[in-house]
């Protein structure tokens, strides 16, 4: 198994690259310069490109190859893209991947048209690869963008509510983030002409691997480190966002631990000097463990949802990744 363990990793690395070149080349040279190279910067800002990944992964798993989506691949990333733009302007976030966002580096409103021109562009990309079940891809597409704005809104909403409970979360993060991951899959099963069976096989790990996946980030904003993390740690306690960790905090918390927690609430955030502080809490809570169990949990799902699809090389290779993604440190 190492061997093919570290064959999936290089095949892994090896389109990241491919991907990070396509998007590089598809604006270039395009005018006015004042929308496009705004657009470029967020596209060329590096990342996992996990979603392209898995349009590929998903075509080939039903019996398709990489070169019927590309640019459906492109798509997935472009639409995250487009995401990230806007929930950084109302996060007010200035690093992205270890790197100034781009409405720090502009300013607000070119950022918002660069957004607005990068969901088109994402279009125009995925249509390329519709050669078959055109409307039935561009309604999984458009449901994923619906779902990902609900998400966000209910991100934004929890942030004021004093009374957001776990399963309301994970609704959430089903919506903000796991619903896009399931979208990739899809997709990718539909462009190679998949069964339904092996279709559902795929949204549902897809789904499941995105509740991991937040889940995950979730837990690195406390334990990681911002150099290999790319965003500031313990920026979701400064924030005041209610992550599954803190809800599991105050579902636990007693006495004066939990009216620590209940500050967090009551003045919707923490100051920077306080995130330690908050971190042994969570250690004295278990909270990290707990976190951990749920992660594993969720990519158990993801896992075990595969047996629907026959190609073994492929189940084999959405089963390193899923175990990579839960190991990773950023």
């Amino acid at each position: 198994m190492k061997i093919k363990t570290d064959r999936y990793s290089k095949d892994y690395t090896k389109e990241v690259e491919k991907i990070d070149k396509k998007l590089a080349k598809l604006l270039e040279n395009k005018e006015p310069k004042s929308l496009y190279k705004p657009c470029s910067y967020i596209l060329q800002s590096g990342g996992k490109h996990l979603r392209a990944y898995l349009v590929l992964l998903s075509t080939k798993a039903v019996g398709g190859k990489f070169s019927q989506a590309y640019n459906a691949a492109l798509s997935s990333e472009i639409l995250h893209s487009f995401t990230l733009v806007h929930d950084d302007i109302m996060d007010s976030a200035e690093k992205r991947r270890g790197r100034t966002t781009l409405h720090i580096k502009y300013d607000i409103s070119t950022a918002i048209l660069a957004g607005d021109s990068l969901i088109a562009v994402a279009y125009k990309s995925l249509l390329k690869d519709c050669k078959i079940n055109t409307t039935s891809i561009l309604n999984t597409f458009n449901e994923s963008v619906i779902e990902v704005c609900e998400g966000q809104s209910l991100d934004k909403e929890f942030e004021v509510r004093k009374d957001v409970t776990i399963p309301e979360y994970t609704n959430m993060i089903q919506k903000k983030t796991a619903a896009l991951i399931q979208m990739c899959c899809s997709i990718g099963a539909q462009i190679g002409n998949g069964s339904k069976s092996e279709i559902k096989s795929l949204e549902k790990y897809g789904k499941n691997l995105g509740l991991a996946f937040q889940l995950k980030d979730d837990l690195l904003d406390i334990i990681g480190h911002s150099k290999d993390f790319g965003k500031n740690v313990g920026g979701d306690l400064v924030e005041g966002k209610k992550t599954f960790l803190f809800l599991k905090a105050l579902e636990i918390a007693k006495g004066n631990d939990k009216k620590d927690l209940l500050k967090v609430v009551a003045n919707n955030g923490i100051r920077k000097n306080q995130i330690n502080k908050y971190k042994k809490l969570y250690e004295k809570l278990n909270i990290l463990a707990i976190t951990e169990k749920e992660i594993d949990r969720y990519t158990d799902i993801a896992i075990n949802s595969l047996k629907g699809i026959d190609n073994i090389d492929v189940k084999n290779n959405l089963t390193w990744l899923a175990n990579s993604l839960i190991n990773r440190n950023k």
